[in-house]
């Protein structure tokens, strides 16, 4: 604000020189303080300084999860920020006259719309000011928008129809495909030229070259360099070994139970069955490597490190499953460990509780990388797989209204009861084979998934999980085919570019024009 009054423009002028996006509801409070300068240092009255709030203010939400819909105690405002808490409270006092004006005698509606939430301890619904104190709110995936537009924000989208929007994320190919894939940039600059690097839909020059038979060995070699990369890296920081003639599939995010890592180790634990009861049992060689970290207190998602932890380690000693199944959970993950993992491996694992993911951009990552997705229609993997055509992804489980749809009868007892690999998978954790010299210490799994209802849908999704990794599987003994592939996600990967999503913020929401760059 001192910048823009040190220039010779009028406060009338301020939406037309600043744009403030609000990412989440952690800078929720920008609606309250913007009023609050407007108000008391530039003296404008109020109808004045809520238009050009409302007019330089845009909200993005970025997951429907309760940790990004925050709700702060009134009393914190009452002791730390009272002018703000006033200029609330006049907000909310306005904005719930137009509620009842337009609702004439739906108080319910009028509550649940309040920017206060009353009860024992009464707080600012910051998510609720952050939408009626700005012009847009978007989503980040066209799924995301939608239920934000339909369930989570509902009476706020009927109330301000035109201020919902969607802009599906995006990551830069200069990064996450230049830099971290020398091998395969390299082979696509010779193929179709350099000019992807800055326009990324010219990636779709490579669509036909997915019928080239010398063409799809060199994307083969490509990436049997970055795995034999990434091997080498990872024995010469930790001296572990892996084979790079073995499918490489990852998981790597924030440890949560809606993106359901419990769901893939329950996955490797089915595996492991199958392996120590049948010696004779065919399999491809498979590395799962996961990475990622939980938030301090999140004490179940480190129950979780822990279970990976536990089985990698078991089924790394055991005869019966070394040679063919490997379980890494890779400590302290970063943006660099990514960039040599991603180029690397073989597998998207995509698998949250669809309706639950916001977008998703390590699936973006990977998909630029010539990673094939197993994944549930959730986030930006449906737009993904629209682009590349859903035969080129291992899509399964349950859609986000069936889940939505489940809520009040689904019993996951049913699929303890009726499926005997997931009896056996659960019963082998339950039963301290992993945890011998910590009795019990995985009894919580048997609470979450079987007394308390297994709200993140893991047992409803492992069966067809486990028949879309039997496909996987299949198509990757046909090396030919699986990169044929593969060089169709890479080239239908142009539009997930954030170059397309920056583009698109500032022409719908921030109503910028490029600044030309000699």
């Amino acid at each position: 604000m001192s910048r823009f009054q040190k220039g010779d423009v009028k406060w009338s002028e301020l939406p037309d020189h600043a744009a403030i996006q609000l990412n989440d509801t952690h800078p929720a409070l920008a609606v309250a303080e913007l009023m609050r300068i407007l108000l008391d240092q530039a003296h404008l009255g109020w109808d004045e300084a809520w238009d050009l709030t409302v007019r330089s203010l845009a909200y993005t939400n970025h997951t429907l999860l309760p940790e990004a819909l925050e709700r702060w105690p009134v009393a914190w405002f009452e002791l730390l920020l009272p002018r703000q808490l006033e200029i609330i409270y006049e907000i909310n006092r306005r904005f719930l006259n137009q509620v009842r004006s337009r609702y004439p005698g739906d108080e319910a509606r009028v509550q649940r719309v309040s920017l206060i939430e009353e009860g024992a301890t009464r707080r600012v619904r910051m998510a609720h000011m952050a939408v009626v104190g700005s012009h847009s709110t978007n989503g980040v995936a066209a799924i995301h928008s939608e239920l934000l537009r339909t369930r989570v924000l509902r009476d706020f989208a009927e109330m301000f129809p035109d201020r919902f929007n969607n802009k599906t994320n995006g990551v830069t190919p200069r990064r996450w495909l230049q830099q971290a894939n020398p091998g395969l940039s390299r082979l696509i600059t010779g193929a179709i030229g350099d000019g992807w690097i800055t326009d990324s839909a010219q990636l779709r020059k490579l669509t036909p070259l997915a019928e080239d038979a010398g063409f799809r060995a060199q994307f083969r070699a490509a990436k049997r360099e970055a795995k034999i990369a990434f091997a080498d890296w990872l024995k010469s920081t930790s001296n572990v070994i892996v084979d790079p003639d073995s499918i490489f599939d990852s998981q790597i995010k924030r440890i949560h139970e809606y993106k359901r890592q419990l769901l893939n180790i329950l996955h490797v634990v089915v595996l492991y069955n199958r392996l120590r009861q049948n010696p004779n049992y065919k399999m491809t060689p498979h590395t799962f490597f996961f990475a990622g970290k939980a938030a301090p207190a999140y004490h179940f998602a480190k129950l979780i490190i822990k279970l990976i932890a536990r089985i990698a380690a078991t089924v790394d000693s055991d005869a019966a499953s070394r040679d063919k199944l490997r379980v890494l959970f890779i400590p302290e993950y970063n943006v660099s460990l990514a960039e040599r993992l991603i180029p690397a491996s073989d597998v998207s694992e995509q698998i949250s509780t669809a309706g639950y993911e916001a977008s998703g951009t390590g699936n973006m990552k990977f998909m630029m990388n010539g990673a094939l997705t197993i994944g549930t229609r959730d986030g930006a993997t449906i737009e993904m797989a629209s682009e590349a055509g859903e035969e080129n992804f291992f899509l399964f489980g349950l859609t986000a209204d069936q889940v939505a749809g489940s809520r009040g009868w689904y019993h996951p007892r049913w699929h303890y009861d009726n499926e005997p690999e997931t009896r056996a998978a659960l019963d082998l954790i339950f039963s301290d084979h992993f945890s011998r010299n910590e009795p019990g210490v995985f009894a919580p799994l048997r609470d979450v998934l079987l007394t308390r209802g297994d709200y993140y849908m893991h047992l409803a999704d492992l069966t067809s999980y486990l028949e879309a990794d039997r496909r996987l599987v299949t198509l990757y003994a046909d090396s030919d085919e699986w990169a044929r592939k593969a060089i169709l996600n890479v080239a239908s990967s142009g539009k997930f570019s954030s170059d397309r999503t920056i583009t698109e913020y500032a022409a719908d929401i921030w109503h910028v024009k490029a600044c030309p760059v000699s």
